[in-house]
């Protein structure tokens, strides 16, 4: 177990935090949404820009040679971070979305056809449905949903009976958005292993808050963001199986991910640069290595303990309060308090908890199929990060009565 968390500390790190809305101090409780960014992050990307702005890889000048060094030893920290074999199996990509995108037009093209099954659970994001039947959509395969309990929780019985040699992928959220919960992707992994499926496994929400080790999972593919680990926006990774991005066509053409060019035939680079096409988010990859940094200095079962203690606070406070509605109580679940509240749609309550300076997440959160199983238009969404404390879940529940009040 690391130290315990010095909160005050590391909220001094946040310099976003520290302003008012409408002269009430800032509470922000949209994590799940976006994390905010510690200084040295900030100051990483604006050291690159006023020392290092080069374009990478292909420069023999000074800058150039210390803007790839920063770039590629990046790569390394993430590297690291997940325990990837390779730096090969390390692709920058412009979030999870591209990254599942990536996925499913460059390894599901080449390997999925007619008849064959991808199957996904009820709780993912748009962005873990949405490519994948496009991809069933061109090569006339099946799309299958895996459903839930009450609780917000996978039925692994059904899921076991939905496996089947048909089977070519497994998409499966590691922690949802909308819920908190924390599927086991460990046994998904093996059982979709034991039909001959790969899996990818979205790891947007999760990688902040749990430990992740890609060699352990024995995962084909996982994918997330910098921008909810503290890092910039508009960067992100996917880590897979360097057989199996070897075996893989290049996602996009152009600078970088190329040896030799001709009119008549292109000679693909070696991994990871055949899926880096074009300039990348130099800045943003350099940003997201401190982050990581940043995430390390604290340490992920320190991170777990704070935000278990602020989870547990919070829900306490929401099964005591009349006419509230949690959504998604599984028994494994981090950081995120979904809920309803009897007679204000979730936009009023969004609207009237801003005025108390309190931001939350209203709306469907781009998970509308969990809302449809749940019978809502919409939730409230507090979810909680490292730098929030028990004050402000005090002022949110202030809030919340205020707002109830209102409408009562």
């Amino acid at each position: 177990m690391g130290m315990p968390c010095d909160t005050e500390a590391i909220r001094s790190d946040f310099p976003i935090l520290h302003q008012e809305i409408y002269g009430k101090p800032l509470v922000y409780l949209d994590n799940a949404a976006t994390t905010q960014k510690p200084h040295c992050v900030i100051d990483a990307v604006r050291h690159y820009y006023e020392k290092d702005n080069a374009n990478i890889h292909r420069g023999v000048h000074t800058l150039s040679e210390r803007a790839t060094a920063d770039y590629e030893a990046a790569r390394e920290t993430i590297r690291l971070f997940f325990n990837a074999r390779s730096k090969k199996e390390v692709i920058f990509t412009r979030g999870t979305t591209e990254s599942i995108n990536l996925v499913a037009s460059s390894w599901g093209d080449t390997n999925v056809g007619k008849g064959d099954e991808i199957l996904i659970t009820h709780m993912e994001h748009h962005s873990n449905i949405v490519p994948w039947q496009m991809l069933c959509e061109r090569v006339e395969a099946t799309l299958k949903v895996v459903p839930m309990n009450e609780a917000g929780e996978m039925d692994m019985h059904a899921f076991e009976t939905l496996l089947s040699e048909r089977t070519k992928l497994v998409g499966v959220v590691h922690m949802s958005n909308a819920l908190g919960t924390i599927n086991p992707i460990r046994t998904i992994i093996k059982q979709a292993h034991a039909v001959g499926a790969r899996v990818l496994v979205d790891g947007a929400q999760a990688a902040a808050h749990v430990a992740v080790d890609v060699q352990a999972l024995d995962v084909d593919f996982y994918a997330t963001s910098a921008h909810k680990m503290y890092g910039p926006t508009g960067v992100g990774v996917l880590i897979a199986k360097e057989t199996v991005l070897d075996a893989m066509p290049p996602y996009q053409g152009g600078g970088d991910m190329i040896l030799t060019v001709t009119f008549e035939k292109t000679q693909y680079n070696d991994l990871p640069h055949k899926f880096e096409a074009g300039t990348p988010n130099i800045a943003g990859v350099i940003g997201f290595a401190k982050a990581i940094e940043y995430i390390n200095a604290i340490g992920l079962d320190a991170i777990a303990e704070r935000e278990k203690v602020l989870l547990d606070y919070a829900t306490q406070k929401a099964v005591a309060f009349d006419g509230l509605r949690q959504i998604g109580t599984a028994k494994d679940k981090a950081c995120v308090l979904s809920f309803v509240m009897d007679g204000v749609h979730p936009h009023d309550l969004g609207t009237i908890l801003d005025r108390e300076g309190v931001a939350i997440r209203a709306g469907h959160h781009c998970a509308m199929p969990v809302m449809q199983f749940y019978k809502v238009p919409a939730t409230a969404r507090a979810s909680f990060s490292i730098y929030n404390t028990e004050a402000e879940v005090d002022a949110l529940f202030i809030a919340l009565i205020k707002a109830r009040d209102l409408f009562a």
